[in-house]
């Protein structure tokens, strides 16, 4: 799991701050509206994308198709040192389960896996700094709209076990559709 610091939020910038905690309330698992997941996905300016792939199954399968061939690409030309070259293996591996889950709208299980998955990715990018207690902070340095990413992705999680299907679909497309843009 990301390590995520208490400060992550106090790190993020104050204009995002409400959006984020909206989406992710920082007291307990609660269930976001579908609101809170487009406020956040106009956060990360991928509102136009989002919107078209949550309102048409059929444009979403579509889509879904490419996001498996350039996930599969991003991790493959992921420089990393030759110690490394087994966790990407690894990480391919994992894709085929991830998908089908998706495939089976088993959107719970798709965003767990999805979790780790993002755990591994922010590693192969990031290296050691990714399993540091101020690496959403850092990634806030880096860019804001990255750093909002990695939080989502650190927050996973924390999802409430009570969020319906239509939710966590929305939630699982809010972070591919950041993420098919890398």
């Amino acid at each position: 799991m990301f390590i995520n610091s208490p400060n992550a939020v106090n790190s993020m910038p104050k204009e995002y701050r409400k959006t984020a905690e909206a989406l992710f309330p920082p007291d307990s698992p609660k269930t976001p509206s579908l609101d809170a997941v487009k406020s956040y996905a106009q956060c990360l300016e991928i509102e136009t994308d989002f919107n078209r792939l949550l309102d048409s199954q059929v444009l979403f399968m579509q889509f879904f198709a490419h996001f498996k061939t350039n996930l599969s690409l991003l991790i493959a030309k992921t420089w990393v040192e030759k110690s490394d070259e087994a966790r990407k293996e690894i990480l391919q591996g994992r894709l085929p389960a991830f998908y089908a889950k998706i495939e089976q709208g088993d959107y719970r299980g798709a965003l767990y896996d999805f979790s780790a998955i993002l755990e591994e990715l922010a590693y192969l990018f990031f290296g050691e700094q990714s399993k540091r207690e101020d690496f959403t902070e850092y990634a806030f340095r880096i860019d804001t709209k990255m750093g909002l990413f990695w939080w989502y992705g650190s927050r996973l999680s924390f999802l409430a076990p009570d969020a319906n299907n239509d939710i966590l679909r929305a939630i699982l497309i809010l972070g591919i559709s950041y993420l098919a843009g890398f």
